[in-house]
């Protein structure tokens, strides 16, 4: 009996689609994207838009940004909910069997790694707080652990206890926003608070459009992650609208309006300057929390691609010890650069799987996993052009700054890999080179 429960509590589908019976509708989808997308790397974007921006153009650059970001995450999403798969499961019918492994290592060190960083960010921003608030002074790496614990503990059990988590957390998250922008905008008048003065350098709408569409363009590639739980692909959609466009925007212009209010970019400064030091650090605890398990879940999903004899619970365990251990050391210090690398290679997988979905729905079965080439070659070359357009569009030093198309290297890369896809798909699939290379099953071992 007791096995039965604990199969039951940390059961995942990791493997295989989703039942229908455990789909969700979009209410609750949607409140697990914003509980991901709600973070403090969220609100300070909110708070740079408001400090470098005049309110209208900032508006202007949330919308435009955010529905950009809703639209990649829409055609993402569909595929997963179609298909009831992670991510690196639906990159197998464009990428093959072994391609599908690329990807799924290249994810999940990627977002584990992103999860230490956090990790690190989180216990130095709760270190503070509760200096300043309650006078502890509490060993910095003791609170990179307690929150390590807190959000393995959700990873671990899976999409279920992330969803309970995000229906407890984003309600609050909300109200402690909104609460802090009445008690900041009490007696003043809007149009004076719009009209403040810009207290750093200026952003242009479109520089500002590129970072919100940065910000989180990985997130929305790897969205049949969530989606693989949506009862249908119009729960699906919906969802990433709600998640994207309406809390995402939501939460950059409540950001931007306390910024200029206020002259801080920083949400937890503006919390602790209006004397909700308990708000403060709530919103850093949860905020973490929503956002960091996501990163620790997504990478276990693709840990279990690579290690399919490994429950994932146990791929999730680990990976949260290492990641907490790599973090306490301060060794992510010296790891970003290549996360960033890491990051730039994700976005094109987006842009293949979903021209290939579009083009050979009949062919996205759990049930043809199996009859699935190695690799596919000419997919493969396609990722490999598209991320090449991500490293010439990104600047100095994280690309060659060679031009700008967009201005997010990461949807430039996108693009790129659709228009590349399409005209392999169209043109190219067929022709009997690329059959007879990718077919052959005894060269890859």
């Amino acid at each position: 009996m007791e096995n039965r429960f604990n199969n039951q509590l940390v059961e995942d589908y990791e493997r295989e689609p989703v039942p229908q019976h455990k789909r969700k509708g979009w209410i609750k989808l949607s409140i697990v994207w914003i509980g991901g997308i709600v973070a403090l790397s969220a609100t300070a974007l909110g708070g740079a838009l408001g400090a470098g921006m005049a309110m209208g153009d900032a508006l202007i650059a949330t919308f435009i940004g955010c529905f950009i970001l809703a639209v990649l995450s829409a055609l993402c999403c569909t595929v997963g909910a179609k298909t009831g798969l992670s991510t690196p499961f639906v990159s197998m019918f464009a990428l093959g069997r072994y391609g599908s492994f690329a990807v799924s290592a290249i994810v999940a060190i990627s977002l584990f790694g992103w999860f230490g960083v956090q990790l690190d960010l989180f216990g130095s921003s709760l270190q503070s707080i509760l200096f300043d608030v309650f006078g502890w002074n509490v060993n910095q790496k003791l609170l990179v652990i307690l929150g390590g614990v807190l959000m393995t503990t959700t990873a671990f059990i899976g999409y279920k206890a992330i969803e309970k988590l995000s229906l407890f957390a984003v309600p609050l998250l909300a109200a402690l926003l909104i609460a802090s922008l009445i008690k900041v905008m009490n007696g003043r008048d809007l149009s004076e608070v719009t009209a403040a003065p810009l207290t750093s350098d200026p952003l242009s709408v479109g520089v500002a459009i590129s970072l919100i569409i940065g910000s989180l363009a990985v997130g929305a590639i790897i969205g049949p992650d969530i989606s693989r739980y949506a009862k249908s692909v119009k729960d699906a959609v919906i969802s990433s609208f709600v998640g994207f466009f309406v809390g995402f925007s939501i939460v950059l212009i409540i950001a931007a309006l306390l910024a200029k209010a206020t002259t801080q970019v920083d949400i937890v400064e503006i919390m602790l300057g209006l004397g909700w030091g308990t708000g403060a650090l709530l919103i850093l605890i949860l905020a973490q929390w929503t956002t960091n398990d996501n990163n620790l879940y997504s990478s276990a999903l693709g840990f279990s691609v690579i290690f399919q004899s490994v429950p994932k619970y146990i791929l999730t365990i680990v990976a949260g010890v290492i990641g907490t251990g790599m973090a306490v050391g301060g060794i992510y210090e010296n790891f970003i650069p290549f996360l960033i690398f890491l990051s730039a290679l994700i976005p094109p997988i987006g842009g293949i799987y979903v021209v290939d979905y579009l083009m050979n729905k009949k062919k996205y079965s759990f049930e043809n996993l199996a009859d699935n080439v190695p690799v596919n070659w000419g997919s493969a070359a396609v990722w490999m052009m598209a991320a090449l357009v991500a490293f010439m569009t990104a600047p100095a030093p994280n690309g060659f700054g060679l031009f700008t198309f967009t201005g997010a290297s990461g949807f430039d890369a996108f693009l790129a890999a659709c228009v590349f896809q399409f005209i392999f798909n169209k043109f190219l699939q067929g022709a009997p080179a690329v059959v007879a290379l990718s077919n052959q099953r005894g060269s890859i071992k």
